[in-house]
């Protein structure tokens, strides 16, 4: 019997096509998605802060008092994989470059460090996506920008991009399999082909030409990466109607701050032109981070309702060692980052109900992704939560929705 082998993936989408790559490539270990059922768990881990690094190290401090047999990846590997081998815990570490030599790495006897480099561009292929329903697809690595609070170029290296061919027999691959959703994903993904005469929008041009390839997503873009070639294909009907652009303030001192390239004025200017043609709009957002003062704060709160923002992911400041945020004073109490949290939710769960409500005539494309023993749930081609009650197994399924009922935080219909 093959040893069982249970990833556990923190962090982003590029960690969960990375961990999909690894289970690709494990020929004498079975992979399960059970963790009381592994004999071996992977870390792929995720250090964009250091509360990050602390999940990291209380999940492994867990595992090891199971006796699991524990290896580390990601982006942990770099910034804390040596102080967590010499503690004894893991039984080896390897970074992501390595990640295809994980069949030969688990089955070393003895413990090893292999951190791999900074500079390597992936190849592999995988043919499935285990436990979902759409497909993220990796076109990038690395990071050209140097956001004062950011560790991760310094993690995952400058921006390089795979090759168009091989993604494009990923996609294949991937859709002749019945995969109809495609996420592309990377560190800074709307940097692919910066340098080499590509760019991203004509990438999802190929792509959508593909038999099976039905909605195309992309991970989040920087305001200044939806240039001319991308706003051409704003109106092609494959492109979800949901854009994730980070702008992760909207105070212009906060952003000079951050080493941040965008600026309030033309972030505006394009989310306005974006909210006319009907797209729900998201965006990354850093709350308390240094020498954010609540007049700066009031301001980013003004500013903010003008962005026609329906979806947030907001981050509470967390020093990230060896940034130079890191050392930037006066820091923000806790607990007033926590009540300007609750704020910045506040104003968005509102946006996102109004633009709801507004699209109620619009049919919705669904994509079913799971079922609880009671309700179906999927989401939108605006990335909209849908709660379904059929009597049908839609798991899996495209279904058009006409009818649907808005509530604050999804909407619900019987299909």
């Amino acid at each position: 019997m093959k040893p069982k082998v249970y990833f556990k993936t923190f962090g982003c989408r590029t960690n969960l096509f990375d961990s999909q790559v690894m289970m690709s490539a494990l020929s004498d270990y079975e992979v399960t998605e059970d963790e009381s059922q592994a004999d071996i768990v992977i870390v792929n881990s995720c250090t964009v802060t250091n509360g990050a690094d602390v999940s990291v190290r209380g999940y492994i401090n867990q595992m090891d008092k199971q006796g699991k047999k524990l290896f580390l990846t990601g982006c942990g590997a770099h910034t804390k994989g040596e102080s967590l081998f010499g503690a004894g815990k893991i039984q080896g570490v390897f970074g992501p470059s390595e990640k295809m030599k994980i069949n030969t790495l688990l089955s070393r006897e003895s413990r090893f460090y292999e951190i791999g480099d900074l500079n390597y561009i992936d190849d592999a292929i995988v043919d499935e996506f285990v436990g979902k329903s759409r497909a993220f697809i990796k076109i990038q690595e690395g990071c050209n920008f140097r956001c004062s609070y950011c560790i991760i170029p310094f993690v995952r290296g400058d921006a390089r991009s795979m090759d168009e061919a091989k993604i494009l027999e990923q996609v294949q691959r991937l859709a002749s399999n019945g995969f109809g959703e495609f996420v592309l994903t990377g560190t800074n993904v709307g940097s692919y082909g910066q340098g080499e005469g590509r760019n991203i929008a004509e990438l999802m041009k190929k792509m959508s030409l593909i038999r099976g390839v039905r909605r195309i997503r992309v991970g989040s873009l920087e305001p200044i990466q939806i240039n001319e070639s991308f706003r051409e294909i704003l109106d092609e009907s494959w492109l979800e109607r949901h854009l994730h652009i980070a702008i992760q303030h909207s105070s212009d001192e906060m952003l000079r701050l951050m080493n941040r390239r965008n600026r309030h004025k033309s972030d505006v200017e394009l989310f306005g032109m974006l909210s006319e043609k009907g797209f729900a709009l998201g965006t990354d957002f850093i709350v308390g981070h240094p020498g954010e003062s609540e007049a700066l704060w009031s301001e980013a709160m003004e500013n903010i309702r003008n962005l026609h923002l329906t979806h947030i992911h907001p981050f509470t400041y967390s020093k990230r060692d060896g940034t130079p945020s890191a050392t930037m004073k006066p820091e923000v109490n806790g607990a007033v980052s926590a009540q300007r949290m609750s704020e910045l939710n506040g104003i968005i769960d509102s946006n996102n109900r109004r633009f709801r409500e507004k699209m109620q005539n619009i049919p919705l494309e669904v994509l079913v992704e799971s079922f609880d023993g009671e309700y179906y749930t999927g989401y939108d081609q605006f990335f909209n939560k849908i709660i379904i009650r059929s009597n049908e197994d839609i798991t899996g399924e495209w279904i058009t929705l006409e009818h649907y009922g808005v509530y604050d935080e999804y909407n619900m219909a019987k299909f």
